[in-house]
């Protein structure tokens, strides 16, 4: 007798064969990701509060951001590891989550190609929301590994497509929420979760389209796919969460480039983002002849490293926190106060208000900077001169730099050349 005829289209019935796709596990998948999903959003809309988006265009650059870009709230300085924590969860978390989210684009995968498009208004919304979850969560995940990763292969800056991305991709996963969390919910409560987790039976045709009508022999079991998800993501947990830990835990990090990279010994022995050299800053620019210009309205005053180091000066243990989510420990900074230096141009302590902050490096983002005058104001808030008892290195900013808690690692300033007190509108 002849063999049926194979189905060779990925819209026919029969294409996707594998007994373990249905209702169940995609419901499984998806509870998890909207979990996860959710932390990421919200996390995400706390790294650009950070950034301090209300002092455009020198932090936020992205252009015409209209209602997205509304202005949450003065980024606080205490705690002063919240960015480290916030950051961290949100790469780790991120990262983490893409064999979860790999193993729900599988479970859909025949929806994306059934035929007709749209059987009804109800179904079109659905299938609409489904390509542009799909499209976002893609591009907002490919996106954040290659900046996690330092490589830039899309066009244009990170910073706006992935803003926009997740404008897009948040959108699309409210609608689908909407539209799939009641049958979600109705699907684990009636079938449960052990089980159906031990039930090697297809399951039934409910929603129409996840099941086969021809299903191929098992290979593995449900259980066994959910514990190779699980794998997938707990060996990306331990070898991206080592980045945010120092010590034995930080080699671990192999998934980070900066996590788990080697950064010397001695008190400039913990990880930076971009050396000296990298953004075009030499042995001259940091020479004898260096000067900090620091302006308000009581005037501009130039200051010498010499001038810097017999002002009063100050310490703080502060951390370095940076967006691809890496982070040092509390590290011993001593230097100028902020809010001293201020002083000197008109302001009291209690009257700084933000500043403009120039550095000498010539290439990269993040040339200039500003502070809101909370983060000038507070005592922790320093130029510093030393780390850890020692010269700051020239990859870690020497001569001067820009260390204020809870702030972003690129707000941090390194080679600081002029400070505008006031000087933003």
């Amino acid at each position: 007798m002849p063999s049926a005829p194979r189905n060779t289209s990925p819209a026919a019935p029969g294409f996707w064969r594998s007994p373990l796709r249905g209702p169940w596990l995609t419901s499984v998948l998806g509870v998890v990701l909207l979990a996860g999903l959710t932390l990421l959003f919200v996390t995400g809309l706390l790294s650009y509060a950070a950034y301090n988006p209300n002092l455009s265009p020198v932090n936020d650059k992205t252009p015409d951001k209209g209602l997205l870009g509304f202005y949450l709230f003065d980024w606080p300085t205490d705690p002063h590891w919240l960015y480290r924590l916030n950051q961290g969860l949100h790469v780790t978390v991120g990262i983490t989550l893409i064999p979860v989210l790999l193993a729900k684009l599988w479970s859909v995968i025949p929806k994306l190609f059934a035929l007709p498009p749209a059987r009804s208004v109800g179904h079109a919304l659905e299938r609409l929301s489904l390509l542009l979850l799909v499209g976002g969560a893609l591009f907002e995940f490919v996106t954040g590994v290659l900046n996690v990763q330092l490589e830039y292969l899309f066009p244009g800056s990170f910073y706006p497509l992935h803003f926009y991305g997740a404008w897009v991709f948040f959108g699309a996963l409210v609608a689908h929420v909407v539209l799939r969390l009641p049958t979600a919910v109705r699907v684990l409560r009636e079938q449960g979760f052990r089980a159906r987790l031990r039930d090697p039976a297809p399951e039934r045709d409910e929603e129409g389209g996840l099941v086969s009508p021809r299903p191929a022999e098992p290979t593995v079991s449900r259980r066994g796919a959910l514990g190779m998800v699980g794998a997938g993501s707990a060996l990306l947990f331990v070898t991206t969460a080592g980045q945010s830990f120092d010590g034995p835990l930080r080699r671990t990090a192999l998934f980070a480039p900066h996590g788990g990279a080697d950064p010397g010994s001695g008190p400039n022995g913990f990880q930076i983002n971009k050396t000296a050299a990298k953004v075009g800053v030499g042995p001259v620019d940091m020479g004898k002849a260096w000067r900090l210009v620091v302006e308000g309205p009581g005037g501009s005053v130039r200051l010498s490293r010499d001038d810097l180091m017999r002002l009063p000066s100050h310490s703080a243990a502060l951390p370095i926190a940076c967006v691809e989510g890496w982070s040092t420990s509390d590290q011993w900074w001593r230097g100028v106060r902020l809010r001293d230096l201020a002083a000197m141009v008109g302001y009291d302590e209690d009257t700084a208000p933000g500043v403009f902050v120039e550095s000498l490096q010539r290439r990269g983002a993040f040339r200039k900077a500003a502070l809101r005058d909370n983060q000038v104001r507070d005592p922790r808030s320093l130029l510093a001169l030393q780390v850890n008892g020692e010269e700051l290195s020239p990859d870690h900013g020497y001569p001067a730099r820009i260390i204020v808690p809870a702030a972003p690692g690129v707000l941090n300033t390194k080679w600081v050349s002029l400070l505008t007190f006031g000087g933003l509108r």
